[in-house]
């Protein structure tokens, strides 16, 4: 397959220079392309990488999708989807009981209602996670949400408000733990000083092992709930 074939256009007004950058969600890379460079130079460039595109794409882990008998990580246990078709309801059901997500539907893909209700159990959990460690520092956490980012684990804004991906319940302990400590610790020090990494490190019950896990496995977490 030609490198043509491996990567996906992106032209870009703000970039100055063209880059390869794996986009985790769509399980591409693309090739990102400044606005006036000639498609020719762009796909060189590529094809002086092509080790690393090929390398890269044949170590994506299979996507998990939410379906019957799917078995999630969410914070650290191990759930099992059993999805009930029942023609007559007009409401989908979901609810937990021990290890496994019951859902009754008369959808043939209730994906997106699991993935809300996944949100839902991500911005209960992070939030008391994040209003536990910053009590321990004497801060106050002014709101807690979660989105469907790509690129950043978690936010923190002036204001007090915290931003957290709720990808991170499929993350081992540590991870989220460590993800969660380091936006609690901009709750003191909005930058990255030395000062603020030692609070971080220390609000974090393993802040080694989550921060490396984050660095090498992050992009993981992108294949749960898809299609592909």
């Amino acid at each position: 397959m030609p490198i043509e074939d491996l990567v996906t256009v992106k032209r870009s007004k703000r970039a100055r220079r063209v880059a390869l950058r794996l986009d985790p969600v769509e399980r591409v890379i693309n090739l990102v392309v400044p606005e006036r460079m000639p498609l020719h130079k762009a796909y060189h460039f590529a094809q002086d990488h092509e080790d690393w595109v090929r390398e890269t794409l044949a170590k994506l882990e299979p996507p998990i999708a939410f379906k019957n008998g799917t078995i999630l990580p969410v914070f650290g246990d191990h759930l099992t989807l059993s999805i009930e078709n029942a023609p007559d309801q007009k409401r989908i059901k979901i609810k937990k009981e021990n290890d496994i997500i019951h859902i009754t539907t008369d959808h043939t893909d209730p994906s997106n209602r699991i993935r809300a209700y996944l949100k839902r159990l991500a911005r209960e959990g992070l939030a008391d996670m994040a209003s536990e460690k910053a009590e321990s520092i004497g801060k106050a956490i002014s709101s807690v949400t979660v989105r469907d980012t790509k690129s950043r684990w978690g936010s923190c804004a002036q204001d007090g408000s915290l931003s957290f991906s709720w990808r991170l319940i499929f993350a081992p302990y540590p991870a989220i733990d460590y993800v969660v400590a380091h936006e609690v610790a901009h709750l003191v020090h909005m930058d990255h000083s030395r000062a603020f990494w030692t609070l971080c490190r220390d609000i974090s019950h393993d802040y080694m092992e989550g921060k490396y896990w984050m660095q090498n496995h992050g992009n993981e977490l992108m294949r749960y709930g898809s299609q592909q």
